[in-house]
């Protein structure tokens, strides 16, 4: 009986060790990796598609949420661009070129008082909410809803409401003094990326002048609307029998590929659609497998120009395109993709410098709901250049940061005004600056955002490839 009862004290002593040890093994056990099919849906795409495929570390964390785990990824050295959405439809639309807004693009400038700032406008959106409320390029604005903008505040101030007031001020003995308040209310806007175009007659001379925004299609509904609009400007160009051409570019941070193939195909010179305009370089295992197939081959690594009635290439002398720092990516493409067939010339600031390109990768099956647009491609063009990583640095520099603006298209409006004195051998004389036009710096106001860099197409090459190059990932 004794050992009957020292046997069971020994079995129950046991049975408790043994419950212990499997609950505490289910306790230190990890819970499934709920981002685990997402992580390796990202990994599959990324070390397949992704430009420096070679630079992925080989040891990843998949326990990571999916936006980090795409950041772990990517080689920042290099790669200021790629980046993925939670939702694939959101990011899919986002790239068609209609926002919520009042209508104004402006620079941000600290004012050396304290964190204080203002707010620059560099153009107003036709028939917009800022443009009916008489706002204008070269309006200063201090105050939101009566508070003083700052480094602090004025994100969720001018973009973060959808109703509110703006404050204008003037510079006045070196303050910024209020002068009016307009109210605001923020609309869904199709912005027509075709802004502005104009003929100029001086002498023999015509001067046609161009303003485009955004390398954009349409407003998302495949009707080629914006397209269209670009080449019939040409037309008309080309029947006012244009013999200069000043492409203004300074606001246009990029877009879509096949936009920019369109407006080079409407200026180059002795314009042959067999001719290349760019040149596209995939991560090796993706050119081999590119080359290999006999649906794709060596062809689909060029860009070529399209055949364009209305192109005026043999009429111009030169092309002037007028840049800022924020000209970027579809525009460097295209300045990059004409200089090999005819005279560049660029007035302004140093471009951004971006000359890599970005595809969409979705989920087909739509289990995978998120969405990322990785470089996949670095652009050259028909000569094998691609040294514009950091910008093209232009011909005729001007930071173009004066505080009274000229309204675009004005001669005497200041990168327009450097153009005309060139093509017109001094016809036109160059515009006088006044007390009232120095330069930003000269009252120590230094630049920290413009708002441009918020479009959905900022600093973009977006190439269609990816139905294509998914048949060769399976």
């Amino acid at each position: 009986m004794k050992k009957t009862r020292s046997m069971l004290r020994i079995y129950g002593a046991l049975i408790v060790l043994a419950t212990t040890l499997i609950l505490s093994c289910k306790k230190d056990d990890p819970k499934p990796n709920q981002y685990q099919e997402v992580n390796n849906w990202i990994d599959d795409n990324m070390r397949y598609l992704y430009y420096w495929t070679d630079k992925i570390p080989s040891k990843t964390d998949k326990n990571l949420d999916p936006e980090k785990y795409f950041e772990s990824l990517l080689y920042k050295t290099e790669d200021r661009f790629s980046w993925i959405q939670e939702s694939a439809s959101d990011l899919q639309n986002s790239l068609n070129g209609v926002t919520k807004s009042v209508g104004f693009e402006l620079k941000l400038y600290t004012t050396g008082v304290g964190s204080n700032i203002i707010g620059h406008i560099m153009y107003v959106l036709p028939s917009s909410p800022a443009a009916k409320a008489g706002l204008k390029r070269g309006d200063i604005i201090s105050k939101v809803n009566g508070t003083q903008l700052n480094t602090s505040n004025y994100y969720d101030l001018l973009f973060g409401l959808e109703s509110f007031s703006v404050t204008t001020s003037t510079l006045s003995n070196g303050l910024f003094v209020d002068k009016e308040t307009k109210s605001l209310v923020a609309l869904e806007i199709e912005e027509d990326p075709v802004f502005l175009d104009s003929v100029y007659t001086f002498n023999n001379k015509k001067v046609g002048y161009f303003v485009y925004n955004q390398f954009v299609a349409d407003p998302g509904n495949d009707t080629k609307k914006y397209d269209k609009k670009m080449d019939e400007v040409f037309g008309r160009f080309k029947s006012k029998g244009v013999t200069d051409l000043v492409l203004d570019l300074r606001f246009n941070t990029g877009g879509l590929v096949t936009s920019s193939t369109l407006l080079a195909s409407l200026i180059v010179k002795d314009l042959d659609a067999s001719k290349v305009f760019y040149k596209k370089q995939y991560n090796a295992q993706v050119t081999k497998e590119i080359l290999n197939d006999p649906s794709l081959g060596a062809d689909f690594l060029l860009g070529k120009f399209i055949a364009k009635a209305n192109n005026i290439g043999n009429s111009i002398n030169k092309l002037y395109v007028l840049t800022g720092n924020h000209t970027a990516s579809a525009s460097e493409l295209l300045i990059n993709g004409l200089k090999p067939y005819m005279t560049v010339v660029l007035i302004g600031a140093k471009t951004y410098g971006k000359n890599v390109g970005s595809i969409t990768v979705t989920d087909e099956t739509g289990k995978i709901k998120w969405g990322m647009q990785p470089i996949v491609t670095k652009s050259f063009n028909s000569l094998g250049k691609s040294d514009y990583s950091t910008g093209f640095v232009p011909d005729i520099e001007d930071l173009d940061n004066r505080l009274d603006l000229k309204p675009l298209g004005d001669i005497n409006e200041v990168l327009l005004n450097k153009a005309l004195v060139q093509i017109t051998g001094n016809v036109v004389t160059s515009a006088k600056a006044t007390e009232s036009a120095r330069t930003l710096s000269a009252f120590n106001l230094k630049e920290i955002a413009f708002s441009i860099d918020r479009k959905p197409m900022a600093f973009k090459s977006l190439h269609d490839d990816y139905p294509k190059l998914k048949r060769l990932m399976r």
